[in-house]
């Protein structure tokens, strides 16, 4: 018994002196496909990836691009759906995956984006590139410097359509942020990415996402494939305000792309959570010098999300990052700092960082009178002094 209780003691010993556990994530399952990437469309997380830099021919995902041009230009005011479009003969012409239209027809850009989100059809990205900048060519140039605007580092486009081109390629991450984008900036136009079907001219065609059928989370992206490429998917699911766009680029067919594309959703919706933090949780009171007052209230510049994984929600901190000490004049509005979320281990001790959003002034804080920026000098003087007087 003696011999017992000692043994007892000794391993609670060694386990009290133990640094609190790090926190572990959940191990991401392993996919076949050249480079993949899931990310949190609200937070921005990167929930697992591999090779997502690695520039590869993306087939017809380059067409999210072109659609994000037309749903731009539409909520600009430049094009409407109504209006007609006239098919060259380049259009016409075209192989590949096709909406069927002519010369002798004059679709909608309505159509259009049909024929390119659901069939995805090269005619249709031809006729509508043609229509918006008067050639393939120039459009093209619109849809790099879009790429750049969007931070697609990775990505270079020659062609509106994704045929294999020299010097036309994308990564995984590139076309996951991209999806994003499309859900983020035209939230009314994002729901054609999950029609099923569509019919035009009479010939009825099916979406070559076939997880739109199979899994009621799933409402995008799009489909790509050319022999060089390989299968390609960059997909878009919700549940429970957690959404996840995916891409897998390079699989050996298309029921694997569907496949590997589920394991990846599965693993996320299984093991994480997006949560919104209450801005009264994340705004800080910031002291300032040489103000007309001593303090003012910061805050994010947009709406904070934070993917977690779940049973650990509890365990988010949050803290702030300025330049110390903070001076007058300041704007309102004017960005002050960062703040970050961070994951606590079991002791409250911050860890990894999850996230981080700019914070701003909530008000004008003018400059102080002469004797009121003497006045927090003094008190500067007599804080710094305190300080190292404490570390001494």
């Amino acid at each position: 018994m003696v011999i017992r209780n000692l043994v007892a003691f000794i391993l609670f010993c060694f386990v009290a002196s133990l640094p609190a556990m790090a926190v572990t994530w959940p191990p991401a399952p392993r996919i076949q496909a050249k480079s993949w990437v899931m990310l949190d469309a609200r937070s921005g997380q990167i929930i697992t990836s591999h090779a997502s830099d690695l520039e590869l021919p993306p087939a017809s995902l380059t067409k999210m691009m072109t659609l994000y041009l037309a749903f731009e230009d539409l909520k600009l005011g430049r094009m409407s759906l109504d209006e007609k479009v006239s098919v060259s003969r380049k259009a016409w012409k075209i192989g590949g995956s096709r909406m069927f239209i002519e010369p002798r027809m004059q679709p909608t850009v309505a159509e259009l984006l049909h024929g390119i989100a659901t069939l995805s059809g090269n005619d249709a990205c031809i006729a509508l590139a043609e229509h918006i900048a008067a050639s393939e060519e120039v459009f093209t140039e619109r849809m790099n410097q879009k790429a750049r605007e969007l931070g697609m580092t990775h990505t270079h486009f020659m062609n509106a359509t994704g045929f294999p081109e020299k010097g036309h390629y994308s990564s995984a991450m590139d076309m996951a942020r991209l999806g994003v984008a499309l859900w983020r900036d035209f939230p009314e136009r994002y729901k054609l990415f999950s029609e099923r079907s569509y019919t035009y001219n009479n010939i009825t065609q099916p979406n070559r996402n076939r997880l739109l059928w199979s899994d009621p989370r799933v409402d995008g992206i799009k489909t790509g494939h050319t022999e060089e490429a390989g299968f390609c998917l960059v997909g878009s699911a919700e549940k429970d305000n957690t959404r996840f766009v995916t891409a897998v680029f390079g699989t050996d067919s298309e029921r694997e792309r569907e496949r590997q594309t589920r394991i990846l959703l599965n693993y996320g919706f299984r093991n994480f959570v997006s949560i919104r933090p209450a801005e009264r949780d994340i705004r800080r009171e910031v002291e300032v010098f040489e103000g007309t007052e001593d303090k003012v209230w910061v805050r994010p510049n947009h709406p904070m999300w934070v993917t977690v994984p779940k049973g650990l929600e509890s365990r988010i901190a949050f803290r702030l990052h300025y330049d110390a000490p903070l001076k007058a004049p300041i704007s309102k509005g004017q960005q002050i700092g960062t703040i970050e979320a961070v994951i606590t281990d079991r002791k409250g001790e911050p860890g990894e960082v999850l996230a981080s959003v700019p914070v701003e002034a909530s008000r004008t804080i003018e400059r102080a009178s002469w004797l009121g920026r003497q006045w927090d000098a003094v008190r500067l003087w007599w804080r710094d002094s305190a300080a190292e007087a404490n570390t001494e």
